[in-house]
């Protein structure tokens, strides 16, 4: 067992989670600011190789493995992220004005199930504030841009949201991340329905295609759509030339999960390993369907080498790490980086 499960975790886990996610991000920044800290910590953490190095619609990724969007709501802290080995953050889910989110507790951790559930309802800083912050990031970190639309929004006028956020963050991101696929906004996975997602990605499209130059739009999607769905999504995604798609979401299920009773619970989407294998499946089903017409980046439940190893093989090029880094601790991108390299070599050798 490691450091981080034998002496951190133990303590972390003893505080409410938001709060345990404030403490030690705030400790990780002071540290951070301390002289030679940051080339210490990217000694340990990052893992650097031609071979890592992914293209996803013109963009460079320097590695494979990022951290979902949820973790840095308020683009605060991806930069001690690149520190810790990623190789791209997503920041949000943004939305046009700063909302509180959902009441507490809104985040609870299912220890038992190595998970958490999550019905934390967009609560950010809002657009101006992020982009703002993001004026001034390294440039050896990509950061992706999530993007919603306000809880008291309708979903008749959610296109405008999304479009406002697009404009704000344009030229402060490296990509867009659209977003229909929380549980935790009222009505939003209705959006993901055929009609209003067209619709929505071709707004975007359309702003895209006026600039100079356009920026990379992925699309997240829910776990718990149906195969029907999932074809929807194919279609939509070529036609509206989407350039990615992040699978999966947070999923609504209750299934697999040891609390025996699960009503107690409450709403929310549940993250981590009970997520792992829906989500691969996911990935396999869009893939294969869509005889890989485009790129898929993979999230949800990975915890090990063997369930990013697992994602990859089934189709994705990249994967995103959130629950499994709270539980595993920080050396897991670059676990998951030195199998990528190792299998990588072994493959050339093979050639």
């Amino acid at each position: 067992m490691s450091l981080y499960k034998l002496t951190i975790r133990p303590i972390l886990f003893l505080f409410p989670p938001e709060i345990s996610h404030a403490i030690t991000m705030v400790l990780l920044r002071i540290v951070c600011k301390i002289p030679l800290v940051p080339f210490l910590f990217k000694a340990v953490y990052v893992k650097k190789s031609p071979l890592l190095e992914t293209k996803i619609a013109g963009l460079t990724f320097p590695n494979p493995v990022g951290l979902a969007a949820g973790f840095d709501k308020n683009a605060l802290f991806y930069r001690e992220m690149g520190y810790l080995g990623f190789g791209f953050v997503e920041v949000g889910t943004v939305t046009p004005l700063a909302q509180p989110g959902n009441e507490k507790p809104r985040l609870v951790r299912l220890t038992r199930d190595k998970a958490l559930l999550n019905r934390m309802g967009f609560n950010n800083d809002g657009m101006e504030a992020l982009a703002k912050r993001l004026k001034k990031k390294r440039k050896d970190i990509l950061v992706g841009g999530n993007i919603g639309k306000n809880k008291l929004t309708s979903n008749k006028s959610a296109n405008s949201d999304y479009e406002k956020c697009f404009d704000a963050l344009f030229d402060t991101v490296d990509y867009f991340v659209v977003n229909v696929s929380s549980p935790n906004t009222p009505g939003l996975r209705s959006m993901q329905e055929k009609e209003p997602l067209e619709k929505l990605l071709l707004d975007l499209q359309a702003k895209n295609n006026v600039r100079p130059k356009g920026k990379p739009i992925f699309l997240k999607i829910a776990p718990d759509l149906t195969k029907a769905q999932l074809d929807d999504i194919i279609t939509i995604v070529i036609n509206c030339k989407i350039d990615a798609v992040v699978a999966t979401n947070t999923t609504l299920s209750r299934d697999n999960l040891t609390v025996l009773n699960t009503d107690k619970l409450g709403s929310g989407g549940i993250s981590g390993k009970p997520l792992t294998k829906k989500s691969t499946a996911i990935v396999k089903y869009l893939h294969e369907k869509s005889q890989g017409a485009f790129p898929i980046i993979a999230s949800g439940g990975i915890h090990s080498v063997a369930d990013a190893m697992a994602k990859l093989d089934a189709g994705a090029v990249m994967v995103e790490l959130y629950t499994g880094f709270i539980y595993e601790g920080p050396f897991l991108a670059k676990k998951i980086n030195r199998a990528i390299i190792k299998r990588a070599k072994q493959q050339k050798k093979k050639v």
